[in-house]
């Protein structure tokens, strides 16, 4: 099983919309096809933007859309100071490059196009939702 981090935008798109690429992730994670992993920083970004006030979503939906995410998760502590990153223009994508470090993620998912001109993290490929769900949301074999 794959160590995901799947950025803000990729998460709200799997929980909130359920179309296009980010459809399957949602299941993917539910499933055991991922295992996706959180910081402190991170989960606190899904927080916040679920909280937006163009999403219309009342405390008790926010929860549960929380709780179809973060229980599949794993928390990984960011060590201080935190690991090496390539230099990102958005510093609001930092914490999503250290959490992939840390965290020894394989992969991280993401429509964003400062991240995914990057390539990669360390061992850690950059990719679309989109591409992920085709290389790595596979079932094992019987």
């Amino acid at each position: 099983m794959p160590r995901v981090v799947f950025d803000t935008n990729v998460v709200l798109s799997a929980l909130v919309f359920a179309k296009g690429p980010s459809a399957g992730l949602r299941a993917g994670w539910q499933g055991g096809l991922s295992q996706p992993l959180v910081s402190t920083a991170t989960a606190r970004e899904l927080v916040r933007v679920l909280g937006y006030p163009k999403f219309r979503l009342d405390p008790d939906q926010q929860r549960e859309l929380l709780g179809d995410y973060l229980p599949y998760a794993q928390v990984v502590r960011i060590p201080e100071p935190p690991p090496e990153v390539p230099d990102c223009r958005d510093p609001f994508d930092v914490p999503f490059l250290h959490l992939a470090v840390a965290g020894r993620a394989a992969v991280l998912v993401t429509g964003d196009a400062d991240l995914l001109t990057l390539g990669r993290v360390g061992r850690c490929q950059i990719v679309t939702p989109a591409a992920f769900a085709v290389a790595w949301l596979k079932p094992a074999a019987p």
